[in-house]
């Protein structure tokens, strides 16, 4: 990997040590677009310009094995699947012998995958273990509010919570992470990250696909991590317009990781969890693979690729095939940003290497990826929904930041929507939206491609953009819990690019503040 000013040093090594809200009509969209750009481009300039004084980027060797997360799948309290996860701080070695200050669960940095089946009720008992208040938040996860996780769900230290829900969606990979306002960027970048995988018994789908945990079936937590000169883990001062970006690429935590394979083909989970890079995930020989699941499960069918692309927070599942004996890098390639200036931001224009796949000299056989799977649904209707704009731009949606005190609109349960979300910035933002998944109706007026046209609760926000997303409200009422959304570049998040909305029987009383605006129609 390479860094392109004098201010960086270098650290020989191998790698990392085993260890209403408002209509806005299209005019003003227009003319938001227009006028922008000349209000962020100036302090974006100097947030991106090469690495920060003291950044490490270490001759990374590949040769560590990749670590597999250890898998939970809890135990059966009463006919209640428990978890019990305890964050707290450890350390970590990206650089061999340079320990660096990390955040984990039920360990030193990440944490376990969690595992669970549709129809099951499950309990997560979490405890609090570090210095400092925090959330667990259930990203993708279908379920109540008060189970959530937004920041309105703090813990503090030495304190106890015990969500608790029944599982009610198809098979997917999530993930959980904090979520306390203001400081998700740095618990994330500490380490505080797992994946929460979902089964749907009853199925063909996973006899059909590789399904042995940790053998052809591999989580793959991505991350880029800025180090000091002392192996350690820092962040770009606050107020710096588009979030920490490392040039060290960690693989569940370790630097230049090899995956040992021994069947013909394997499944990768893979998760962005970096805090704002971009990644274009392909192989290094541009060889194709399948995707055959997104962010909420499965697509209609494998999609043969040779390459797909993960803003932060999104998932992607893809199995590679590979012959006997032979070897092939997992890569991020330069994603594509859209029209973006400057042209290095969120990692454009900068490849890196992730992981190597090694095959055995003998591999044992695997199934035949199936011609197609269980059919996706049609997105809800956009005749009858409820139409919603939201426009990003800087730090604010709907020109508003975030207010723990303000509920922006209100919901009913169950109720089918549509919301075209706009990002009129010259710069990247995503966008997430608890407690749901949703399906991308267009970009732009045409057909989204096919890699995002599954289930998904994070799509990526390319400038001048525009977005149109489909979904029902989760069917739980609750007048006190908000649901966020918000751009999951967790800079931004930080810096109040977020919203919180209920989903609440008509005329039920919610917290100070809030309001039910009318909703607003698209043409």
């Amino acid at each position: 990997m390479r860094c392109h000013t004098a201010q960086c040093s270098r650290v020989p090594g191998r790698g990392a040590a085993r260890p209403t809200l408002g209509s806005v009509s299209l005019t003003r969209r227009q003319l938001l677009r227009a006028t922008a750009a000349a209000a962020v481009l100036a302090p974006l300039v100097p947030a991106v310009t090469g690495c920060a004084p003291g950044e490490v980027v270490p001759e990374t060797q590949f040769g560590a094995r990749l670590p597999i997360p250890p898998l939970d799948e809890g135990t059966l309290d009463g006919g209640t699947r428990t978890f019990r996860l305890a964050p707290q701080a450890g350390t970590h070695e990206f650089v061999p012998g340079k320990p660096a200050q990390t955040m984990g669960y039920n360990g030193a940095y990440l944490g376990p995958t969690l595992r669970a089946a549709r129809g099951e009720r499950v309990r997560v008992a979490v405890e609090n273990r570090l210095t400092e208040a925090t959330t667990v938040h259930f990203h993708g996860m279908v379920l109540p509010a008060a189970a959530d996780g937004g920041p309105h769900a703090m813990i503090n230290p030495g304190a106890s919570t015990n969500p608790e829900w029944t599982i009610d969606q198809p098979a997917a990979t999530l993930w959980y992470h904090p979520h306390p306002h203001g400081s998700t960027e740095k618990q994330v970048g500490y380490g505080l990250a797992g994946l929460f995988i979902l089964d749907e018994p009853g199925t063909n789908e996973a006899a059909a696909l590789p399904h042995t945990y940790g053998v052809d079936d591999i989580p793959l937590i991505v991350q880029d991590r800025r180090l000091d000169a002392d192996g350690k883990i820092t962040f770009d001062p606050a107020g710096n317009s588009l979030g920490t970006l490392g040039n060290s690429i960690a693989a569940n935590g370790t630097l230049g990781a090899v995956l040992s394979v021994t069947t013909q083909r394997v499944r990768l989970r893979i998760l962005n969890a970096s805090n704002g890079r971009w990644f274009k995930f392909g192989l290094a020989d541009h060889r194709p693979f399948h995707m055959v699941a997104s962010d909420g499960g499965l697509l209609a069918a494998p999609l043969e690729l040779t390459s797909v692309q993960l803003s932060p927070a999104e998932r992607a599942e893809i199995v590679v095939e590979l012959k006997p004996g032979e070897s092939v890098m997992l890569r991020s390639f330069a994603p594509d940003l859209g029209r973006v200036n400057p042209p290095d931001a969120f990692g454009g224009g900068k490849e890196f290497d992730v992981v190597r796949l090694d095959a055995a000299a003998s591999l044992a056989p695997s199934a035949a990826l199936p011609a197609a799977f269980a059919a996706l649904p049609a997105p809800e209707g956009t005749t009858t929904a409820v139409s919603r704009s939201f426009t990003f731009n800087g730090r604010s949606i709907n020109n508003k930041t975030m207010d723990m005190n303000r509920i922006d609109f209100t919901a009913a349960p169950g109720e089918a929507e549509v919301w075209f979300v706009d990002n009129v910035s010259a710069y990247q933002h995503n966008v997430h939206v608890h407690g749901v998944q949703f399906r991308l109706v267009d970009i732009d007026g045409k057909q989204p491609p096919p890699e995002r046209a599954g289930w998904k609760d994070t799509i990526p926000l390319l400038p001048r953009e525009q977005n149109r997303i489909a979904f029902r409200m989760p069917k739980y009422a609750d007048s006190e819990h908000p649901y966020m959304y918000h751009c999951h570049l967790l800079t931004h998040e930080d810096e109040g690019m977020m919203g919180q909305f209920l989903v609440a029987e008509a005329g039920a009383a919610g917290p100070a503040g809030s309001g039910t605006p009318s909703p607003h129609q698209h043409g």
